[in-house]
């Protein structure tokens, strides 16, 4: 078997029974089971939720996305070797952090395989929680543009690149298109106030005012958790993107939680911490693949320029990167799991196949 067969790329075509259509992101796919199959799962592995929430199964994948674009390597590598189990471990391994200090659930119920989560469902914030403890990135760009107001936060001057912040900034932005907001823009991924969600609460899907304080608290206390702990490991945790949701508790009652991916190279910039007070940037995040990408072709306008869309989309599909790049990715991300979570990430030879079998036997949701 070759090394692209171990890799998952396709992961919106496994023979699960659901009573909706597969939704295939850029990374996970989401099969919704039927109101059957997820009230039989939650008496046989008795979760700890209402007997008639609704269950999915979402599987991760191995594609790499950046740019809004997916990439591919040479031999038929369309992912990188290890990275989907990868952010997985990671992800498990802060929410695991989380609840035992008393923080938030997340929307995870079970983990059958390193590929596969069974979440509840749950109603997102319709906000892409960003906070930022260093200023790099976009953020850099702009401040050297002479831009100084960032989401309604005044940043003062002589800030220099890839320096520490005074403080730890929540920079929120709009998570997907929203409509009739007043004065938020209809367009994906804008930034937004407090004030613009205060005054539009319910249309960003907060239950109260009260809520967007405890959102505030739980992604300072969720940052900070990461943070520490990634300093114990000689690691800097730059900044990420957090998202949360309401679900039912076990009385019925709405709770927010954590949910989607957290802490990882796919949402957050890492910088190993012995480099960086050598003067020296390195990434153990996506991050290094944006950056590899923006020098590897010779117009990076391509990528950068949003009016350039179509361009940039016929990049991503008619090169294919050589296998070296893909290897380097996989290092990237195995090695900062294994780091963080302080065991081995192993590839499956042949991981649909474990995934159909795990579902079949143990969860009897494949026919």
């Amino acid at each position: 078997m070759n090394l692209a067969d171990k890799v998952l790329a396709v992961n919106n075509d496994l023979p699960i029974r659901t009573d909706a259509p597969v939704h295939s992101g850029k990374v996970r796919s989401v099969y919704w089971l039927t109101a059957t199959d997820s009230k039989r799962l939650i008496e046989e592995k008795n979760y700890d939720v209402p007997s008639d929430t609704p269950l999915a199964i979402m599987v991760i994948s191995d594609r790499i996305s950046a740019f809004d674009c997916i990439w591919q390597g040479e031999g038929g590598m369309k992912g990188v070797p290890g990275k989907g189990a990868a952010l997985n471990a990671i992800s498990n391994h802060w929410f695991k952090l989380f609840k035992e200090q008393g923080l938030a659930d997340s929307h995870i119920l079970d983990i059958p395989h390193p590929f596969i989560w069974i979440v509840q469902k749950a109603k997102p914030v319709m906000i892409e929680a960003i906070c930022r403890q260093y200023i790099t990135g976009s953020m850099w760009r702009s401040y050297v543009k002479g831009e100084r107001e960032f989401c309604g936060i005044e940043l003062s001057e002589g800030l220099t690149k890839d320096s520490k912040l005074p403080e730890l900034l929540q920079t929120p932005s709009t998570k997907g298109i929203l409509h009739g907001i007043p004065g938020v823009p209809a367009v994906d991924d804008v930034n937004i106030t407090r004030k613009n969600i205060e005054d539009n609460f319910e249309a960003f899907n907060f239950a109260s005012l009260d809520d967007i304080t405890l959102y505030e608290k739980l992604l300072t206390e969720g940052f900070d958790v990461i943070s520490n702990a990634l300093n114990e490991l000689d690691q800097i945790f730059v900044d990420t993107k957090f998202e949360f949701g309401y679900v039912k508790d076990k009385a019925g009652n709405d709770k927010l939680i954590y949910m989607d991916e957290v802490g990882t190279p796919d949402s957050s910039r890492i910088w190993d911490g012995e480099q960086y007070r050598a003067g020296k940037v390195v990434e153990n995040s996506k991050e290094g693949f944006r950056q590899l990408l923006l020098n590897h072709f010779p117009d990076a306008d391509i990528l950068l320029n949003k009016d350039r869309m179509a361009e940039r989309e016929a990049l991503a599909r008619d090169n294919e990167l050589p296998l070296l790049v893909l290897m380097d990715v996989s290092k990237t991300y195995t090695d900062i799991a294994e780091k963080i979570t302080g065991e081995k990430i192993v590839l499956s030879d042949n991981p649909k196949a474990e995934i159909v079998e795990i579902l079949r036997a143990q969860y009897q949701l494949i026919d």
